[in-house]
């Protein structure tokens, strides 16, 4: 009998797991729905929404805002 429920919660847990992660694959998966830009037809440029941005530089303003973040000084702390 010890058996039978040690297999039957071990079973639910698996299945508790495995829903989880599909919802967390078929969110993960779902494109992002990004703003359509249009450009200003009275002045012919660009939009500034615009939205284009490559890996390289992405990963540059990471890098930039985390180095920028580290030069800050950190808050004192109140002594007692």
């Amino acid at each position: 009998m010890r058996i039978l429920f040690s297999v039957l919660g071990l079973l639910v847990v698996v299945m508790v797991i495995g829903i989880v992660a599909k919802k967390q694959l078929v969110a993960v998966n779902q494109p992002l729905a990004l703003p359509v830009a249009t450009s200003n037809p009275s002045t012919g440029s660009p939009p500034a929404t615009a939205l284009v941005q490559t890996p390289q530089s992405a990963a540059s303003q990471v890098k930039q805002s985390v180095e920028a973040m580290l030069q800050q000084p950190r808050p004192a702390l109140e002594e007692k």
